[in-house]
């Protein structure tokens, strides 16, 4: 496996939560996937998480090399966690697209945050 492109994304938890008190549920079924909703919701700190995924699909982005195109939504780009808690990355539609025409296999993503920011890491792999 090789490295196929990286990206990193920084994000203030209150601008997060500021768009979720804005815009609410328009705003979360717009970004979130149903599952990615119901996980962020079911947690303690809740905006750190959806802050933390904001991030990490930013990162993963970066990573494919495209940012926000056309032919790619916030739902193409998919965080679960695996039964151990680390988090996996699914990309769907337009993003799978790309990462198919560039070779890449899997992403890589590490998220991390605290009570004001969020950060993530993503590596694109493949042979």
């Amino acid at each position: 496996m090789r490295i196929l492109g990286i990206g990193t994304d920084i994000t203030e938890c209150l601008r997060i939560a500021r768009m979720i008190d804005r815009h609410g549920e328009i705003f979360l079924q717009r970004v979130y996937t149903p599952a990615e909703i119901a996980y962020c919701q079911n947690r303690k700190q809740a905006t750190q998480h959806f802050t933390g995924r904001w991030a990490a699909k930013e990162a993963i982005l970066k990573a494919l090399g495209t940012g926000w195109i056309r032919g790619i939504s916030w739902l193409d780009v998919e965080i679960v966690n695996r039964p151990g808690g680390q988090p996996e990355v699914i990309l769907r539609n337009g993003a799978k697209k790309i990462a198919d025409q560039l070779g890449i296999e899997k992403i890589q993503i590490s998220i991390s945050h605290c009570r004001t920011h969020a950060v993530a890491f993503a590596v694109a792999v493949g042979d």
